[in-house]
């Protein structure tokens, strides 16, 4: 919401800077994006009047003007500007002057742009004439009139005058949040009533008693709501001998600081009250209301309508229709029809000042991909009481410009009075919640400032707000009301009592101490939507019938590209190292710990599963399966797992099959890992190898014991036996692991694999597979016979089970 704060001090006295005014509204609960300051960076810009127009000499598009600018001797200067004439009055960029805008054909400069006298086809030229863009206006609110061209100024200004102080331009804008639950602030008076309550001045209401009323405006119109669930109120007013002009620029000034455009005077005049009131209204040609009746009803399904805009739009049976005796003249809530606009020469108008339902209106502007400044509005709910006071204000207005006789009375159809609910609040209720020790009277002046009437006695507030305040319901909103009004500066600091000590959970402390983990083995973390694709599994070669296909489906998805919840982190992973590479990332280590969501295929009436997953994705020249392999075994060994096996893998499509292997230990699958397929990598755009691994990490926190058990240094010494085995390839280093430990008893304390062999000296589906056992007693200093009695059992055993035999060095 933009709030030109000369224009709130119309409604109530605000006699303070505009950075104490931003920093008191900030502590009273309104939330400041920007305050911008129109008017800077204009200097040596003054009302000039073109005296003389000649033709450029050597120049058919450029004419040659002398223009009076309050100096003794007129001023020269060349210009292509096709809408000049003698004796118009057009702002004048002398030379030395600064202006805020760009220069024709030039980026826009920090501090403005600088004008300097020059040449012009060889014609001196010392200045220049400036349009409305040229003067700091954006291309959106400059007036229909400026749009293209100098700016021609249409009123009597002293020439030579300051441009700045002429059209007073200098002033401060502020851009308020209003939050969704705030619709009454989405209008000069709803900021000022909470400027007034802030400041505890006056709040000042508009003029809205016309003067010079004439015949009826019943006899204009008639009304019917058809669909009064959805049309709460209707008010039509009536204006007969309208003309059809600008406005004066106090009013378009206005409107531009608000960042609308100003067209017309009626126009012009409903834009005014909208952001004024925060209603919405429209203003049709009565020459085009058939039978001289408005209904309102909902359109036909398929019922074609061109708005305003120029665009025709196919309706459904669902959306609300402003509608004469034959046909549809405005979609309700969203923005008239082209078959009622104001034309030059209309001449009675019909004022519409109406209530819809915000529900009904959102759905129709989604639907129609239609927003607008009151769609924006009445989605957010609007008092319907304010439908009266707006119609009125238009009607003074167009009295005040002259543009216009009013008729007296209105059409006005409220089938449900909306009426002000009345709450009980307790007032040791509230110093309780704030920590504060308020009095009775202190409270009844702040909820009056608001606007509230107060009665009850003793410790019970009876309040009763007005009814644009539709978002007090309850009793703590009357306690966030004083909370803000008071000041939340103000509010003593406390920390919250509790008979439990803070602290984090097991689960959050594990995934943090993951995290530290990861970046200590070189990885960076990264984070990625839970919103997917479909086809996100496609490309990572998923199966069709794959549980990773049960997707959770958003109802309302911004689009296909995120209109499921994704169900593994791998595809988000490829994607991030797919950009990576493509950027000319030589090495990559990254890493994810997510949600992934899985839906119930059995019992789609049950909630989905919500699970954690860590994806882990590497790829660069020195990377390989064994470095990715290391980073997971040492992530396990940090959580407390140890002893887990890798199981080959060879059916996943993700992965390159027998570089593939599932992380198991006791039963549960921890995770998968592998060489990404090159058909996935293709997709991805990376020619290069990639190591990706995924774990269920809420399977890892499971097994997961960060209890430490120390030991002391072992007293005697340990011994060590080095032994080659030759294998059928087939057989999996690690089921050769577990054997050795399964064999090895109490003495044997470590089995590390150094090396796997396949060549020349290897028989044709065979391997070598080395391992380092050590052997050590708690007990005793251990004798060769009793290693070499465990460390045999150890050889038979692999003898036996896999027909491994000793490899001859």
């Amino acid at each position: 919401m933009l709030v030109p704060v000369e224009w709130l001090k119309d409604y109530t006295n605000i006699n303070v800077s505009v950075n104490e005014f931003c920093d008191r509204m900030i502590m009273s609960g309104s939330n400041l994006e920007t305050v911008e300051y129109f008017g800077e960076n204009i200097d040596k810009v003054v009302v000039g009047k073109i005296l003389k127009i000649d033709k450029h000499p050597d120049a058919d598009k450029l004419v040659v003007c002398q223009l009076e600018v309050g100096q003794e001797a007129p001023v020269q200067i060349v210009t292509g500007a096709s809408n000049v004439f003698e004796g118009a009055c057009v702002p004048v960029a002398l030379h030395g002057s600064t202006i805020p805008g760009p220069l024709h054909g030039q980026p826009k400069q920090e501090g403005g742009s600088k004008i300097k006298k020059g040449k012009l086809r060889g014609v001196e030229s010392f200045g220049m004439l400036c349009s409305a863009s040229e003067l700091g206006f954006e291309d959106k609110v400059i007036p229909v009139a400026h749009k293209d061209g100098i700016w021609i100024l249409g009123e009597d200004y002293t020439i030579g005058q300051d441009i700045a102080e002429a059209l007073e331009l200098k002033m401060a804008v502020v851009d308020f949040e209003i939050t969704p639950n705030r619709p009454d602030c989405l209008s000069m008076i709803g900021m000022a009533r909470e400027a007034a309550a802030t400041f505890k001045t006056e709040l000042l209401y508009p003029d809205t008693a016309c003067v010079n009323e004439q015949g009826n405006a019943a006899e204009h119109i008639s009304v019917e709501i058809k669909k009064p669930e959805l049309c709460k109120r209707y008010v039509a007013r009536i204006v007969t001998d309208v003309k059809i002009e600008q406005s004066p620029w106090w009013l378009q000034k206005k409107l531009i600081a608000a960042g609308m455009r100003p067209i017309n005077n009626i126009v012009d005049i409903t834009n005014f009250v909208m952001l004024e009131y925060g209603q919405p209204l429209h203003a049709f040609d009565i020459r085009r209301i058939e039978e001289n009746k408005i209904v309102v009803d909902t359109a036909e399904e398929g019922e074609l309508f061109t708005t305003l805009d120029g665009t025709e739009r196919k309706l459904t049976k669902d959306m609300l229709l402003i509608k004469d005796g034959k046909k549809g003249v405005a979609i309700a809530g969203v923005m008239g029809g082209m078959n009622s606009e104001i034309e030059p020469d209309t001449t009675t108008i019909v004022v519409e000042s109406a209530n819809f339902t915000g529900d009904s209106i959102r759905a129709t502007s989604k639907k129609l991909a239609l927003r607008t400044e009151a769609s924006s509005r009445f989605e957010k709910g609007i008092d319907p009481n304010l439908c009266e006071d707006a119609a009125d204000r238009v009607c003074r207005l167009i009295e005040i410009l002259g543009a216009g006789t009013v008729c007296t009375g209105s059409v006005d159809v409220y089938p449900s009075v909306e009426t002000a609910k009345t709450l009980e609040v307790r007032v040791d209720r509230i110093n309780k919640v704030l920590g504060i020790q308020l009095t009775r009277e202190d409270m009844t002046e702040i909820l009056e400032g608001l606007e509230m009437k107060v009665s009850g006695e003793g410790n019970v507030l009876s309040v009763t707000p007005p009814t644009i305040r539709q978002d007090l319901e309850i009793e703590e909103d009357y306690i966030e009301e004083i909370a803000r009004i008071y000041g939340y500066d103000r509010l003593p600091v406390t920390l919250p009592k509790s008979s439990t000590e803070a602290r984090k959970s097991e689960s959050r402390t594990l995934k943090d101490l993951a995290r530290d983990t990861m970046c200590g083995l070189g990885a960076n973390e990264i984070q990625t939507y839970s919103f997917c694709s479909p086809k996100s599994v496609d490309n990572v070669r998923i199966d069709e019938d794959a549980w990773e296909r049960s997707f959770v489906k958003l109802i309302n998805p911004l689009g296909e590209e995120t209109s499921v919840m994704r169900t593994i982190l791998t595809p988000n992973m490829m994607e991030v190292l797919g950009i990576n590479y493509r950027r000319n990332i030589d090495a990559v280590k990254a890493f994810e710990i997510g949600n992934t969501f899985m839906a119930n295929t059995a019992d789609p009436s049950q909630l989905p599963e919500e699970s954690d997953s860590m994806c882990i994705g590497i790829y660069g020249k020195e990377e390989s399966f064994f470095t990715l392999k290391g980073m997971v075994v040492e992530l396990l060994n940090v959580l407390g797992i140890t002893d887990i096996t890798f199981e080959s893998e060879s059916e996943y499509g993700v992965y390159h099959p027998g570089r593939c292997a599932r992380i198991v230990l006791d039963d549960m699958e921890l995770g998968i890992m592998g060489e990404v397929h090159p058909e996935v990598t293709e997709k991805y755009g990376i020619a290069a190898r990639c190591y990706v691994c995924e774990l269920f990490f809420d399977n890892v926190l499971s097994k997961a014991n960060r209890e430490v058990i120390y030991k002391p240094l072992p007293k005697y010494p340990s011994t060590a036996r080095d032994i080659a085995l030759l294998v059928d390839e087939a057989v999996p280093v690690g089921k050769i692991r577990e054997i050795i430990k399964a064999n090895g008893g109490k003495i044997l304390e470590k089995v590390e694999l150094f090396d796997v062999y396949r060549g020349k000296q290897i028989a044709e589906g065979k391997k070598s597979a080395a391992f380092n056992l050590t052997y050590r007693s708690e007990e005793m200093t251990l004798t060769e016979d009793d290693v070499a009695k465990v460390h045999n059992r150890v050889l038979e055993a692999l003898k036996s089970e896999l027909d491994a035999v000793l490899r001859e060095m």
